[in-house]
């Protein structure tokens, strides 16, 4: 079905699409008021079309859509969507999901504070993301410190209490007379508030804790509390008064850098600067100043739990009205999103867009500098090695195994003198065997195979249109997995290692590419048709730049040798009998503890564990042996 037969089919409702290319792979999701209006723009006149929009739309073979019942319910489906397909062409919040969380359990009978990767709707409260991991632990430090909650997993492996209660930094809801029930639940409000930045609400609830436990003569818990008073004193003494109003807010403003913009955020609580944080969003050229923030704002309140009650911007966002409603309904109350025009609001949207600008001078400034020691790697690689261009594209391999057992290959690859993860590659050996030098052939052999097998395929026109669609955006020819060929290949070894592998490219007729042994050891290179030793200059450039990728390319293999030896550790004959799943399997050792009192056991006992029957038993008898009756 065309283009034009699928826009015709679209609903004139509020919703979602996604544009599709030719291999089926979302490169840009939208949400619309009215679907067949918004996406009916895209393929009229060009003129109003940017030159990132063009390009788009020419690779553009299928349109989906989800249909949802308001505008509201489109913006919140299009930010998950954004979040799990990542679409090419959409601005977005870089590498979001590696911004950690302080994550408060409240859903435990005893709630304590952890760090969290991700936020989950599990009913606990969640604080950040931070984007600085430093940040985290120190406000994680200083909460452990200020809020005497318990850090374990497992309160009753500390029936006399932990290290943490006799210092005072745990109420001890460990211990069997524990009768803190209301100071414990005091604590985590407490702390709720003072990671929310209600730093004065916390100090009001101690000075009247205070002055009970006074009353009462219970003056060691009387100078407990002033002195976690006087702690978060101190702390919020070095908070700026931004506002002298008790007003919680956001001031957001942004910055450019190519294709990047990054988003600054100053968090105001209670009239106080508490902090602030600072954001890169990817595919950000050719985007309105409103649209950044637009994006940002509906990406960033998605996965954080507080919404404050008033959000400054630097600009005018489109479609204002519906974030506005979103954000109101996150809440449970109205907030109020502006760009302030004067007064001290205005000076505060100001400062923070100068923050913007400094950070992202300061990250420019940083690229440059890396990307000139990138160059000068290179470079120096170039000449050294005597390579006939820049090596680009730099692939090394290393095998990993004890005693010939679990024998694994692993490819690293490079880009520009970056790491390029998502072309990495593993190979287990399909003969386990303890000769190195067969093994480093094979996973070469089996990586070059794959790719010759990928270019054929890619001739044959089988993927023609993909391809020149990539080329049209300056892609390379060849897009496979294994397709791609180094312009340097780099061998984990010495000369034995080098000369198994240079054998196999010639049978295989990429004998072309440049290759090179490194010893690990001396750190020096050997190459087939040189009878000596390359020693790189030390504290060279290009030394570092080969000792990245030869510690890269161990680390891999190495993670990957450990995961099969756990898992083979793990197997027994019981993973052979057909019927025993891991359920039963676990269930089996649980009753008996090990394989040799199954093998002890007879049928009858066997048949007994709880989902196993007399037939299931006598295949688990006759895999062990031992008596039958």
């Amino acid at each position: 079905m065309g283009l034009e037969e699928q826009i015709k089919l679209l609903p004139d409702r509020p919703g979602c699409y996604l544009f599709k290319d030719a291999s089926g792979r979302i490169i840009y999701v939208g949400k619309a008021r009215n679907l067949k209006n918004r996406v009916r723009q895209y393929f009229q006149s060009s003129r109003n079309l940017t030159a990132k929009v063009l390009v788009m739309v020419s690779q553009i073979v299928e349109i989906e859509h989800i249909v949802t019942d308001t505008e509201t319910e489109a913006l919140v489906l299009e930010s998950n969507l954004i979040k799990k397909h990542k679409p090419k062409y959409n601005i977005r919040l870089r590498d979001d999901k590696h911004y950690p969380y302080l994550r408060l359990t409240l859903t435990e009978e005893w709630p304590r504070l952890v760090v969290a990767r991700s936020m989950k709707k599990d009913g606990s409260r969640y604080f950040g993301p931070y984007t600085s991991s430093q940040a985290m632990w120190e406000t994680m430090k200083l909460a452990r410190r200020l809020f005497p909650l318990r850090t374990c997993s497992d309160p009753a492996r500390y029936p006399r209490g932990c290290l943490q209660y006799h210092i005072g930094r745990c109420l001890a809801p460990c211990l069997p007379d524990f009768d803190r029930h209301e100071a414990y639940a005091e604590a985590v409000r407490d702390l709720q508030a003072f990671l929310e930045g209600r730093t004065q609400d916390v100090v009001a609830r101690l000075h009247a804790r205070m002055e009970q436990a006074a009353e009462r003569l219970e003056f060691e818990r009387a100078a407990e509390l002033r002195d976690q008073i006087r702690a978060i004193e101190k702390v919020t003494e070095k908070q700026k008064i931004i506002a002298h109003t008790m007003v919680d807010l956001d001031a957001i403003a942004y910055a450019r850098l190519y294709d990047e913009a990054g988003v600054q955020v100053f968090f105001v609580r209670q009239g106080k600067l508490v902090g602030r944080d600072q954001f890169i969003m990817s595919g950000a050229d050719e985007m309105t100043g409103g649209e950044i923030l637009a994006a940002f704002i509906q990406q960033h309140y998605s996965q954080t739990d507080f919404v404050p009650k008033e959000i400054l911007v630097s600009e005018e966002i489109p479609e204002a009205d519906v974030i506005t409603e979103w954000l109101s309904a996150k809440r449970g109350s109205r907030v109020v999103l502006r760009r302030p025009k004067r007064g001290e609001k205005r000076g505060l949207v100001e400062m923070v867009e100068q923050n913007a600008q400094e950070a992202m001078a300061e990250r420019k400034q940083q690229r440059e500098l890396e990307l000139a020691a990138t160059e000068g790697a290179l470079h120096e690689l170039q000449e050294a090695l005597d390579l006939p261009r820049l090596p680009h594209r730099i692939e090394c391999f290393d095998v990993s195994h004890v005693q010939g057992s679990q024998v694994v290959a692993a490819m690293v690859v490079f880009e520009g003198g970056k790491p390029k993860k998502a072309d990495y590659r593993r190979f287990k050996m399909k003969v386990d065997q303890n000769n190195d030098f067969a093994n480093m052939a094979e996973a070469v052999t089996r990586r070059f195979r794959r790719g010759l097998a990928e270019r054929a395929a890619q001739v044959e026109g089988r993927v023609r249109d993909l391809e020149e669609s990539r080329v049209a955006e300056g892609g390379s020819a060849y897009g496979g997995k294994f397709a791609d060929f180094p312009d340097l290949l780099i061998i984990d070894g010495g000369k034995g290692q080098l000369s198994y592998v240079r054998a196999v490219m010639r049978d295989l007729g990429v004998d072309h590419i440049p290759t090179f042994g490194l010893a690990e050891a001396e750190e020096r290179l050997c190459a087939e048709d040189r009878p000596g030793w390359i020693e790189l200059p030390r504290g060279s450039q290009a030394l570092f730049l080969l000792q990245r990728l030869r510690d890269e390319a161990h680390r891999f293999a190495i993670t990957y040798h450990r995961k099969l030896h756990r898992r083979a550790s793990t197997q027994s004959r019981l993973d052979e009998v057909p019927g025993i799943g891991p359920k039963r399997k676990k269930a089996l050792l649980q009753h008996f503890g090990s394989l040799k009192a199954i093998r002890e056991a007879t049928v009858e006992e066997v048949a007994q564990v709880p989902g196993l029957n007399r037939e299931l038993a006598e295949r688990v008898k006759e895999a062990l042996g031992g008596p039958m009756r």
